[in-house]
């Protein structure tokens, strides 16, 4: 709906409601005043509440989640990564995002294909049941074989996966406890398995 002033009203209230928990976070203010008289400051706290809850989102679920324009988006992450509050990395395929300082090597490409739904799933499910092979994973995922070995390729280039003796995750339990923090982004596999956790966490990992 667009307001008279043609003011975007839904486009407002999301970027009010990441803002708001930028606005909680500690890189809140780092706004010049001039540019929060202009109201760029609620756009980065918009973006930075959103990392703070999707980190490793590339730029287009960035832009289109928030609604945000092309040029707009780059603008407000180029000044984002000038002020060191966020910080772009890639995985490949994808240029990503997270906060600045909140992760490690490992934990930013977990979370590059912790974004991508087969090998989502495919970690998801080698967490539940560290036995399961390549044909158990096709199933559950109802992929091809072919397509779950080419992703495991990709999962253990990146050091996600050991496939030494059948398929195993690596620091399984910085995997499990990334899916947890942010199950509400990476979708119902992964808030399942968030409400498996404490059992889950007894893995040694």
């Amino acid at each position: 709906m667009t307001s008279p002033r043609g003011v975007d009203e839904e486009k407002r209230s999301t970027l009010r409601r990441f803002a708001a928990v930028g606005a909680a976070s500690p890189l809140a203010g780092f706004s010049e005043s001039a540019e929060a008289d202009t109201g760029e400051s609620d756009v980065r706290d918009a973006i930075t509440g959103y990392l703070s809850t999707t980190p490793g989102a590339h730029f287009s679920k960035i832009r289109d989640d928030l609604q945000l324009g092309t040029g707009e988006t780059q603008h407000h992450l180029r000044r984002l990564e000038e002020l060191d509050a966020v910080e772009q990395y890639s995985d490949g395929d994808y240029k990503r995002f997270v906060l600045t300082g909140r992760f490690d090597e490992f934990e930013k490409n977990a979370l590059g294909y912790l974004r991508r739904t087969t090998a989502r799933g495919m970690l998801i499910e080698l967490l539940r049941d560290p036995d399961s092979s390549a044909g158990d994973l096709a199933e559950s995922l109802e992929v091809s074989p072919p397509t779950v070995s080419k992703y495991a390729g990709k999962l253990e280039e990146v050091g996600l996966l050991s496939r030494e003796d059948g398929y195993s995750v690596e620091r399984p339990t910085t995997v499990l406890l990334l899916l947890i923090r942010h199950a509400d982004s990476f979708g119902k596999r992964a808030t399942a398995l968030a409400r498996e956790s404490d059992a889950l966490l007894t893995y040694d990992g």
